[in-house]
Formats: structure tokens, C-alpha cells, sequence
């Protein structure tokens, strides 16, 4: 956005670790870093003065302090809504004061996504609508309340409205499942997912024993509290990584566990043409899979080299084909904006290259430089040099992809966020009529029990009376989901027994 700005100190005269969260997060989000040994301005003050009354209202002075001792002062003030719970809105208030300041001292351009920090901005929405509130004076809430722009915040809007039909065909024993295999055949350099590289035969078989101690357990859960399963979705990792006999021994006990006549949704991540065979595709095919993901992220062959993949945009056209072939009637396509060495030509030609072969969704997704992923760590030490796009160079690549969606007829259906997004921009599916996956519908909206098995996989449990989330994290390390998968099982147990009371 703009070269980072240093600033020797920051002091806060509000207490509480969520102040102090969102004011981090404005720093980041305009690039300002605290440096003490080197900087542009000895510090900033911040004096926020919650004014209580009807309305309830937050003033905010800023002190900066240049590095030769001068100083200058600035003030912004908010009011909060009326249907507000009052900590929420001094926390929203302290932010977006704090933003209009930076915005106002240093004349920076306003953020897409305003002060929207959180990963599911549509929950907000949903809450809106709840309350009997429509389109257009929700588009203006999120502008007026979070400084969202017009695009974003008609977009989330209208997601949110799409959702809802879909969302709703759930009840408190209606839940989803996730299986999460954690192994690749290689490590991408942008990847921070807790995974790892295909290891020997002996530890596969170890692994098989766990998981399917895990799955009996987890369907031994769903029989006892009768819960009806409305989705499965299979990932990691990149769960056709296994050699065929696993897989298709996978897909038996998974298939055997958890499938019903009603299903909704069977997804399986393919993700890329290097990990699958015709034995994977004929066992998905015989095991129900109706939707397979197959994850060019680039139609750019210097790119894919570039990023650790070991196959070709040719590859991935035909993995297509044969997807179609083997019967298997939806196909998502993942396209990620923000690699290395590219722009909005490249993004171009990559959709082309997809509206050419017409999958049935396309999630676009805005690179993330994660703590834990090669690109992260090698951009911190300077081994590597990245020539990674500015913000505004991945918002013509957003501009660019969201072109060739619309050609393609394709409905946003759902959308997230995440930390450290290239553009400040966000992750978002597009599908054609009928085509919504709704696993990522659920996921997102967290209304339905979704319960988790395998490596690094997370049950998110839903209290049908609190309509509270609870969560269960299964280890990442693949070494402690081996030995102590008991302590998981019933970790896991315990939080459904705690809901479902």
C-alpha cells in the first residue's frame, strides 16, 4: 500500500488485550510497524474518552510525535448504534477512529474492507438481516460503520442474501463432516497448511490403523446422537496423495462410515494432476463423489515451477477431462491472485484458460503470506527474492479474474478472509445456478455441527440450544494424532455430549 512508516512508540490509555488487538490491526493494516531503534516518529498517543449517554459515543485524540520532539495533535469521534452491545461498539469505534486518523495524518487511500477485520464478514451481515434489515441499509451500515467500500460492501451484501436458502436447510442434527488426510507430494512455497510430504508405506499403515480407530469413533458419535450427515468434504493437505490402495481404502470406510441417501454433498480435494491416477478417480466415482476440486492455482508454467509444483497447465487440462470423463459432475477450479512474478495479464490468461474448459466453480483466492508457509519465512530471512505484485497491481488481478467470472455466468456464492491478504482484497467462490457447494456455506456461516476426523482436522460443534460454537482441534503434528488419538477421541466426545445434553 505504501512504504511502511516506523514509529519508535505507541501508547494506549485504554487497558484490555481487544484494544490493544484492533489498534494492532490498524497498524497493520496500513503498513506501520513499531520500531524502536529506528524510526520516522518518535511515537503515537492515543487518548480515547468514552462519553456514556444515548447515544454512547467515544472521542479520540492522537498525538504524533515527530522525531525531533514537535508535536501535533488530531481528533475523530463516533457514535454508537443503538442495538450495539456497548464493548462491541467501543472496540469498533476505537478502531475506526484510530483509522480515520492514520487515514487524515498520512493521507492514505481507504482499505477495501475498511476496519472488517474477522475472517467471516457475512455473519455481521446475516445478524443485519435477521433483524429485518435490507439490502440497501445494510450496504450503508457497512460503509458508515466500518468504512467498507461500496464494491465490498454490495458484495458481501448480496452473498449474504444468496445464503441464506441454503444455510437454512440444516436443524440441530443435520451436521457436515470433514476428513482431513494430511500429506502432499510436495510443499508449495506459499503453503502454511499443516501438512507433510508423503512419507514411507510403514508410517501410511500406521496412520490407516489411527484414522480408522478415529472414523469409528466419530461415526460410533453421529449413530448415538442421530445425526443425519448433509455433506462430507475430503482434505488436508491433498488427500489424492495416497497411493491408490489407501485411497481407495479411504474412500471405502469413509463412504461406509458417514454416506445416506440424503446427501447433499461428497467433496474430494484433487487438487493437482501429479497426485491422481485412474484407480483414484473410478474409486471416487464408485463412492458417491459428486463435486472434485482440482486446483490449477496458475495456468502459468514459469509460475507452477516457481511455486513447487511439479506438473504442467497442460496436466492440469487434461486431469480436467478425465475428471469429466470418470462421471464426476461438478468440478471447482482454485486460482490464487498474488503469485510471485506475476500480474493482471497473467491472472488474464489463466481465466481464459479456465472459462475455456467451463468448470462449475471457480474460487478465487488472494495470496496470503501465512507465519509457517517457504514464501513467509524465505521474504523474512532474504534468502529469496520474490517478486511479489503491490496491493494495487492484485486488485487489477481481482479486476482482471472477476471480468472472466462474469463472462463465465458465474454467481459469487460465498466468501472469506484471512490474515496478511495480498490487496487487502478476500477469498471468493463463484459457481454457476445450482452449482453452490454447500460445505462452504455451512463452514463459513457456522450454524451447522461440523464434525472433524483425521490429521489436523477441527469439529466445530453448534449448541442447538445456545447456538454457540464450540471447537476440537485434532493435532497438526502427525507424530502426537498417531500416539495420543484417544485423548482426541474423546476430546471431541466430550465437547458433542456437552451441546447435546
Amino acid at each position: 500500500m505504501t512504504n511502511k512508516i516506523r514509529i519508535g512508540r505507541l501508547s494506549l490509555n485504554l487497558p484490555g488485550e481487544v484494544i490493544s488487538k484492533v489498534t494492532r490491526e490498524v497498524l497493520d493494516l496500513f503498513g506501520i510497524v513499531i520500531d524502536e531503534d529506528s524510526f520516522d516518529f518518535a511515537g503515537i498517543e492515543l487518548f480515547h474518552d468514552v462519553v456514556h449517554g444515548s447515544p454512547m459515543r467515544v472521542a479520540t485524540e492522537m498525538t504524533l510525535i515527530k522525531a525531533n520532539g514537535e508535536s501535533k495533535r488530531f481528533h475523530a469521534e463516533g457514535e454508537a448504534r443503538s442495538d450495539e452491545i456497548e464493548r462491541a461498539a467501543i472496540n469498533r469505534l476505537v478502531k475506526l477512529n484510530f483509522y480515520q486518523l492514520l487515514r487524515e495524518t498520512f493521507s492514505f487511500a481507504s482499505a477495501p474492507w475498511g476496519i472488517l477485520h474477522g475472517v467471516r464478514p457475512s455473519k455481521i451481515v446475516q445478524r443485519y438481516i435477521d433483524r429485518g434489515m435490507e439490502r440497501d441499509a445494510i450496504i450503508s451500515r457497512l460503509r458508515d460503520d466500518y468504512d467498507v467500500s461500496r464494491e465490498k460492501a454490495e458484495l458481501l451484501t448480496d452473498i449474504s442474501f444468496h445464503e441464506r436458502p441454503f444455510i437454512a436447510m440444516t436443524d440441530p442434527r443435520t451436521i457436515s463432516v470433514y476428513v482431513g488426510i494430511p500429506f502432499c507430494l510436495t510443499r508449495c512455497l506459499y503453503c502454511s497448511f499443516p501438512s507433510v510430504i508423503l512419507p514411507s508405506n510403514d508410517v501410511l499403515d500406521e496412520f490407516m490403523r489411527v484414522f480408522e480407530r478415529d472414523l469409528r469413533a466419530a461415526t460410533s458419535d453421529v449413530r448415538a446422537n442421530h445425526f443425519k450427515v448433509q455433506n462430507i468434504y475430503i482434505g488436508g493437505g491433498t488427500p489424492t496423495s495416497l497411493p491408490d490402495g489407501y485411497f481407495g481404502r479411504m474412500m471405502e470406510l469413509v463412504c461406509g462410515a458417514f454416506y445416506n441417501d440424503g446427501i447433499v454433498e461428497f467433496t474430494v480435494e484433487a487438487g493437482r494432476p501429479d497426485s491422481v491416477t485412474p484407480a483414484k478417480l473410478s474409486a471416487m466415482a464408485g463412492h458417491h463423489v459428486n463435486r472434485v476440486s482440482v486446483n490449477p492455482q496458475t495456468m502459468r508454467d514459469a509460475t507452477l515451477r516457481r511455486i513447487g509444483r511439479n506438473h504442467t497447465a497442460e496436466d492440469i487440462v487434461r486431469m480436467y477431462h478425465e475428471v469429466r470423463e470418470a462421471g464426476l459432475p461438478s468440478i471447482n477450479m482454485d486460482v490464487i491472485l498474488g503469485l510471485p512474478g506475476e500480474d493482471e495479464h497473467d491472472v488474464a490468461y489463466t481465466m481464459g484458460e479456465i472459462e475455456r474448459l467451463a468448470p462449475d466453480d471457480v474460487t478465487l483466492h488472494a495470496l496470503a503470506l501465512k507465519r509457517g508457509s517457504d514464501l513467509k519465512t524465505n521474504l523474512i530471512l532474504k534468502t529469496m527474492e520474490n517478486d511479489l505484485p503491490d496491493d494495487a497491481t492484485v486488485r487489477r488481478m481481482y479486476e482482471a479474474a472477476m471480468e472472466k467470472i462474469r463472462a463465465m455466468r458465474l454467481t459469487p456464492y460465498y466468501l472469506y478472509r484471512q490474515g496478511y491478504q495480498s490487496g487487502q482484497l478476500e477469498n471468493i467462490g463463484c459457481c454457476k445456478v445450482g452449482r453452490e457447494s454447500m460445505y462452504n456455506m455451512q463452514i463459513m456461516e457456522e450454524k451447522q455441527t461440523i464434525i472433524g476426523v483425521g490429521g489436523a482436522a477441527t469439529s466445530k460443534i453448534v449448541n442447538p440450544k445456545t447456538q454457540r460454537m464450540e471447537a476440537s482441534f485434532n493435532p497438526k503434528d502427525l507424530k502426537t494424532y498417531l500416539e495420543k488419538i484417544d485423548y482426541y477421541i474423546e476430546k471431541r466426545r466430550n465437547l458433542i455430549d456437552r451441546a447435546y445434553d
